[in-house]
């Protein structure tokens, strides 16, 4: 599958110039296996919605990451039917009749998500599909200016995974800008901002 332009990300960068802030997440952790359930639920957290490519699976693939299968069936178990995959591959309209989300719903046992608009601006229809309020709901991605910045700009809970699954296959676009926010975290995190 192939990624068409995130307009969505291209228009929320005019907003990232004037407040920075929505690039900082609420909780940081190396991947989904450092990630508390108890914690999160003592945040008020019921719902969790998780990118794909790079949080739970390689780039484009379907399958858990397989490190990570034991935390993701704790995830599904701990929070049953509250979980809800969002992918700006899987799911979109760069998804020819959703074959990819269903693959990755088979899968990884979770709902993903079909929307129009990509991250970050895709928040209403997050909460219009889990039915929640923003307090309730975690986002729990690797991207700094997609999976944090939606969750900050919606009022949820962002959770950034500063370890990705792999490189390879990577959209080179996204890589690039991964890396990017990656060095910016960086100096941001020792100039204490």
């Amino acid at each position: 599958m192939v990624q068409s332009i995130n307009m969505a990300g291209i228009r929320t960068a005019w907003t990232l110039l004037t407040q920075p802030s929505l690039l900082r997440p609420d909780i940081v952790v190396s991947d989904i296996r450092a990630l508390s359930w108890d914690k999160l639920r003592s945040r008020g957290i019921r719902f969790l919605v998780f990118d794909k490519d790079n949080c739970l699976t390689a780039p484009y693939a379907s399958q858990i990451h397989p490190p990570y299968t034991s935390a993701w069936t704790s995830c599904l178990k701990e929070f049953p039917d509250r979980v809800l995959i969002v992918s700006n591959s899987a799911g979109t309209n760069d998804d020819p009749d959703f074959q990819a989300a269903r693959a990755v719903e088979k899968a990884l046992g979770a709902r993903v998500l079909r929307h129009i608009e990509k991250k970050p601006r895709c928040g209403r229809e997050i909460l219009q599909a889990l039915q929640a309020s923003p307090e309730e709901v975690a986002v729990v991605g690797d991207r700094l200016a997609t999976d944090v910045v939606l969750a900050n700009m919606h009022g949820m809970t962002s959770v950034w995974v500063q370890n990705i699954v792999s490189r390879r296959g990577d959209n080179l676009v996204a890589a690039a800008l991964r890396d990017a926010e990656h060095a910016a975290y960086r100096m941001a995190t020792r100039l204490g901002l």
